[in-house]
């Protein structure tokens, strides 16, 4: 069995704002989207409460006051996470037009052809609201244009893109908040499937992975 777990690596950001360290596993790794030489592991950051509040006080803090913030949609279990932003957003005094004055935090629904969904119930929350899209990781944006195509359609605004973990600095026309780049993880690269290095040279993929974690082959 690959031991993955023994080559942990951890890296500082160069975000002053965020004194957490992050923890990635060198390696050959698979996405949905591309193949990738680190798996980011955002397992401790995503469910230790310490670490998970910093995380949001860290990504609040690169909003400027004029943001305005009605509803956090939360992808790959940033939900803890999500909680803390609202209300390190509410207590930085950023303006909301719901009217109990605080930030709705909701996630989207998968159905089975992998498109998103938001039951009747939750639409009020995304339609005409303010809308801050919090990721775990982002590699090729794939990901930042579904949230986006899909709080689109349900008829809200979306207002920015948090993440603790980035390999593009924005998408779009939408600059991307995160805690960690491609800069700070020290020879991070990710390749084009048909583009492998690894898989050219006969390197079988380790794992799966995603935001949620990995699988190993």
């Amino acid at each position: 069995m690959i031991d993955l777990e023994s080559r942990i690596i951890k890296f500082h950001s160069k975000n002053q704002s965020s004194k957490i360290p992050i923890k990635a596993v060198p390696g050959h790794f698979a996405t949905n989207h591309s193949h990738i030489n680190y798996y980011i592991d955002l397992t401790t950051l995503k469910s230790r409460q310490s670490e998970a509040s910093s995380s949001a006080h860290a990504l609040a803090m690169q909003y400027v006051h004029s943001t305005v913030v009605d509803t956090i949609v939360c992808f790959d279990g940033m939900e803890v996470i999500g909680a803390y932003l609202a209300e390190e957003l509410n207590h930085a005094g950023f303006f909301s037009y719901n009217a109990h004055k605080t930030i709705y935090v909701v996630s989207p629904e998968y159905v089975s052809s992998n498109q998103l969904l938001f039951r009747d119930n939750i639409q009020p929350m995304i339609k005409n609201r303010n809308i801050i899209l919090l990721m775990a990781s982002v590699t090729t944006g794939i990901s930042i244009k579904k949230g986006i195509e899909c709080v689109e359609y349900y008829g809200g605004t979306v207002q920015g893109i948090s993440t603790i973990f980035s390999a593009i600095k924005e998408y779009e026309n939408y600059p991307i908040h995160t805690l960690f780049t491609q800069d700070d993880i020290i020879g991070y690269q990710t390749f084009k499937r048909d583009d492998c290095p690894f898989c050219k040279n006969g390197q079988k993929v380790e794992a799966l992975v995603n935001s949620f974690g990995y699988s190993k082959l």
